[in-house]
This record gives C-alpha cells, sequence and structure tokens, in this order.
C-alpha cells in the first residue's frame, strides 16, 4: 500500500510500504513530505518519518494527536529516502501523489461542509439548472457568477465536466480503499 487517497485529520495513521531499490535493511530511511496545495488557513508541511522493519519494508505512523493538527484540505505528497551521505528523492508514479486530508467530525465547527469542492459546485449548478429548467426563474447566481435562461446549454456543459471530476474523485477513493478501478469494465468469453 501507499499513502492514501483521503484521510481524516485526527485519525490514526499506519500503513508499510516497500521500496524495493532502497530497503530499510541497508540502512535507508523513508521520509514522506505533505505539502499543503492551500494557502488559508496556514499549515506548514508536514514531514513523516518511517520506521524500518526487519524484513526490509517501512512502516508509516502518525498518532491521532499528529493528524490532529493537520488542516482539512489537499496536500501533494512526495518521498525520498536517505543514509548517512546519501539522500535520494523518489521521483516514480508511485513515489508521489495528492492526500485529501478531511475535517476532524469531532471538532467540526457548525456549517462546515465536508464535501469536495467539485461536488458542491455539482450540486449548486444542478439546483440552478432545475431552477432555469422549471421556469420558476430567469436568473441565477453562484458565488460571483450570474446566470440567465439563455446560458442553459452552458450550464449543462458545465455540470458535466463536474460530474466527471466527481466520478473521477469517486473512482480514486474506492481504488485507495483496495477496490477495483471501477472504470474498467470486465468481460467474460465462455465457450459455447
Amino acid at each position: 500500500m501507499n499513502f492514501p487517497f483521503v484521510h481524516t485529520s485526527g485519525d490514526t495513521l499506519d500503513f508499510e510500504v516497500t521500496v524495493p531499490d532502497y530497503p530499510s535493511a541497508d540502512g535507508w530511511t523513508l521520509k514522506y513530505y505533505l505539502t499543503p496545495r492551500f494557502t488559508t488557513p496556514a499549515q506548514a508541511q508536514v514531514v513523516l518519518t518511517a520506521t524500518g522493519n526487519a524484513d526490509g519494508t517501512y512502516q508509516v505512523q502518525a498518532s491521532p494527536a499528529t493528524t490532529a493538527a493537520w488542516a482539512a484540505g489537499a496536500y501533494g505528497w512526495s518521498r525520498l529516502v536517505e543514509k548517512v551521505g546519501a539522500r535520494q528523492t523518489l521521483t516514480s508514479s508511485e513515489d508521489q501523489g495528492e492526500v485529501q486530508i478531511r475535517q476532524n467530525p469531532a471538532t467540526a465547527a457548525q456549517g462546515y461542509d465536508g464535501r469536495s469542492d467539485a461536488r458542491r459546485r455539482l450540486d449548486e449548478v444542478e439546483t440552478a439548472i432545475d431552477a432555469l429548467a422549471s421556469g420558476a426563474v430567469k436568473a441565477y447566481t453562484i458565488g460571483t457568477r450570474s446566470m440567465t435562461k439563455q446560458d442553459l446549454p452552458d450550464m449543462i456543459v458545465w455540470r458535466d465536466r463536474l460530474a466527471a471530476a466527481v466520478a473521477n474523485e469517486d473512482a480514486a477513493a474506492k481504488m485507495a480503499a483496495g477496490g477495483p478501478n471501477p472504470r474498467i469494465a470486465g468481460i467474460r468469453f465462455n465457450r459455447i
């Protein structure tokens, strides 16, 4: 397993990972760097140092108290290995990615919306399309953008793009949880 796609602030982080070219048994230390992709609220880069296991694998752990300090939002992660006199940044597609840190439900304030930006915008656009299509309103405003009934075809295109983004988020979350890629259809052939 590699770094999870989604993690909740305040939950224990614990997974085992292998870096075949740099096993812990050879004296390497594995470090993960989580860099916030947001600017507000202020959040320092998170550095996690993995523990080497006897079989050469690494155990990546962070306590609930540690992860509780992580602000909710998107983080880019990357990893590197070090040992005395050497350092190697790992650059394959398995050595970097993104993790979405979710709000700790035990500390969420009233009004907190845990939906992703894409899902939140999709819901807003679908509400606007329903209102415009029903004829109940002739104009609609989402944030700073105003739309009128003539913009309905454009809104449908926008909705379809957001729906695709939400489907990608859902597929990535299912795969991160150990499930198969839901976008790959299996075909079975039987002899007749």
